[in-house]
């Protein structure tokens, strides 16, 4: 079914969300180089880890789903050229990590996706390849898919990120991966930090620098490491639905277990707790990527400024940060996040168009909104329309449940992408949706 009805409702309870994307889809790229196999605990079972895999099996891997866990026999760095072309699906981090991956092995690989990753900008890979000495074709004036890659023979070079981008950076570390010589990259700004993390664990020689991160590449022969394996925290990303959903509920009360909280990630809760959440974390692993407990309390929430250095640790959260603006007293202000226009929809103007629905005093910006609180919520004329983005589905399932009467949601299909079991837990947590 691909359109919902989700009705308002109290939300309450516990709740136990799926496996890291993002860690998901590094995992299967890295266990697939790996010589031997990798038993993979907690790996993400939605649309986009799905196109992740499958691409590293039609280039020599081999996956098998048994007992609860995910079996991934990698190729010992030596990635074979596909009969076909890997469809990405709607995963823009696949994508733009595999082509760092694909760009190294010297194979040759054409990329495509679905309507909306073909939307999606991929220049900003192209640059950093095409300088290590691959070729990138891509399609029309804005750089799409498809996506042609010929790579092979790179070089290790110095980049200076143009953006905050872990995606980018990913890219280049995994290319320089097949590289001759050092590989570095240098965020203008701090982003997410799985990549590095997983080179740690499988003792890939990588130096990190504050900012400045570093790899000495192994050459065209490719990686050389051992199988191991991994365990797939829960998606904070995931998580974040029901934190704002219930931090902005006077009374309710949340627990969410086993889920990840790797400092680059989790910039929601300093959000949140500046806004005058009551949100307790426990850590209960810290190697790796460290993971642990969140526990909420509803509370009266105060508007706040959202800006700079937070932008990009918490990018997938400002959908969701949006609603717990609405929904708080005073003005909250989200600037420098005009990334957000470039994802699976132009999330800036799809939130502001639904919050103005709703009967919320939104004002759009270049980078970012205005949202003026509390709004007294009214029920939407119109369905409304996720365009085919699971996080703007979620945002506006969530934001509903503090509405006045019932709303259809069409095109929710994409949240398997991300979080197939949506629906089932906002049930379990006393939601409503059919």
């Amino acid at each position: 079914m691909n359109t919902k009805t989700v009705v308002p409702a109290e939300l309450s309870g516990a709740v136990t969300v799926p496996g890291d994307k993002s860690i998901s889809q590094r995992v299967a790229m890295l266990a697939s180089l790996a010589d031997g196999t990798s038993k993979v605990t907690g790996y993400l079972n939605g649309e986009d880890a799905r196109s992740t895999l499958s691409a590293m099996e039609q280039m020599g891997a081999k996956a098998e789903f048994r007992d609860g866990a995910l079996f991934i026999t990698g190729v010992a760095g030596k990635l074979r050229s596909p009969d076909e072309p890997l469809n990405m699906g709607n995963s823009g981090t696949g994508t733009r990590l595999l082509a760092g991956l694909v760009a190294g092995a010297g194979i040759e690989v054409t990329m495509i996706g679905d309507d909306s990753l073909s939307s999606r900008p991929m220049g900003r890979i192209r640059q950093p390849l095409e300088l290590m000495g691959a070729h990138i074709g891509l399609t029309g004036e804005k750089g799409t898919l498809p996506m042609v890659i010929c790579g092979g023979k790179l070089q290790g070079i110095g980049y200076l990120l143009p953006m905050a981008s872990a995606q980018v950076k990913s890219c280049v570390l995994l290319a320089g991966l097949y590289a001759a010589g050092k590989t570095t990259v240098i965020e203008p700004r701090p982003t997410r930090d799985h990549t590095e993390k997983l080179f740690q664990a499988l003792e890939i020689p990588i130096k990190i620098d504050g900012l400045e991160i570093s790899i000495e590449g192994f050459g065209p022969e490719g990686p050389k490491y051992k199988a191991r394996d991994f365990t797939v925290p829960g998606d904070f990303s995931s998580a974040s639905f029901w934190i704002v959903a219930v931090a902005v509920r006077p009374g309710a009360e949340l627990l969410i277990e086993h889920v990840g909280l790797n400092p680059r990630r989790t910039a929601l809760l300093d959000v949140m707790k500046r806004m005058g959440a009551d949100i307790e974390i426990t850590v209960t692993e810290e190697k790796g990527d460290p993971y642990g407990t969140i526990k909420v309390r509803g509370a009266s929430l105060q508007g706040t400024v959202i800006e700079g250095d937070e932008i990009p640790n918490l990018i997938d959260e400002l959908p969701i940060i949006s609603v717990a603006g609405a929904l708080a007293e005073g003005q909250t202000i989200i600037r420098d996040a005009a990334e957000l226009r470039v994802k699976e929809s132009d999330r800036i103007a799809e939130m502001v168009k639904n919050l103005r629905q709703f009967g919320v005093d939104v004002e759009e910006k270049e980078d970012g909104m205005i949202v003026t609180g509390p709004a007294v919520l009214k029920t939407p004329d119109a369905v409304i329309d996720s365009h085919g983005d699971h996080r703007i589905a979620m945002s506006v399932a969530i934001l509903n449940t503090f509405g006045t009467g019932p709303i259809a949601i069409e095109n929710v299909g994409c949240v398997d992408t991300s979080y197939p079991e949506f629906w089932e837990h906002m049930e379990q947590l006393g939601g409503k949706s059919e």
